[in-house]
């Protein structure tokens, strides 16, 4: 009997040590388990029956429907813009943006750069931390508060520091 309970002791103490040495839950893309809520954001009508379903159009993409005959627009006003404005894109940005030239192919040259980067990481690891986002990307993180000290050192006035976390 005491035995067990010596057993059973250790497990608890080996699991409580375990626990207080996990890191601390940082936000990863692959700790997001919420996001927004993409359905919440337009309120939703209700759906209507038609009289007579043979006079119903055949379905199209991108077509509309009964209850949502502008969706685009309905979305717009419910995030407290302005449907009429148009969906132009101002072309001073979009020339300002292009000025030293475009790459087509830059989806697939930073897919490709960031594969051989996760590749390069290291080994495989623990087989219960499966994440390397942090392990990659950890040089490129920026320490805010680090930041805020070294911009007062150069005199630059900074209005207040942020939060250590």
């Amino acid at each position: 009997m005491q035995v067990k309970a010596l057993n059973t002791g250790l497990c608890l103490a080996a699991f409580l040590a375990f626990t207080a040495c996990a890191p601390k839950s940082e936000l990863r893309p692959s700790a997001i388990s919420s996001g927004p809520d993409e359905f919440g954001v337009v309120p939703s009508k209700p759906l209507e029956a038609p009289t007579d379903f043979t006079l119903l159009p055949a379905p199209t993409p991108k077509g509309g429907n009964l209850a949502d005959q502008q969706p685009k627009s309905d979305a717009i006003v419910a995030l407290g813009g302005r449907p009429n404005l148009g969906g132009g894109v101002d072309g001073g940005i979009v020339s300002y943006a292009s000025r030293f030239g475009v790459e087509p192919a830059i989806r697939t040259d930073l897919a490709q750069d960031n594969a051989t980067k996760l590749k390069r990481s290291g080994w495989v690891g623990l087989p219960w931390k499966k994440d390397k986002y942090e392990r990659t990307y950890k040089r490129f993180s920026l320490d805010a508060f680090a930041e805020w000290r070294r911009l007062r050192a150069l005199g630059v006035n900074v209005p207040s520091a942020p939060p250590r976390s």
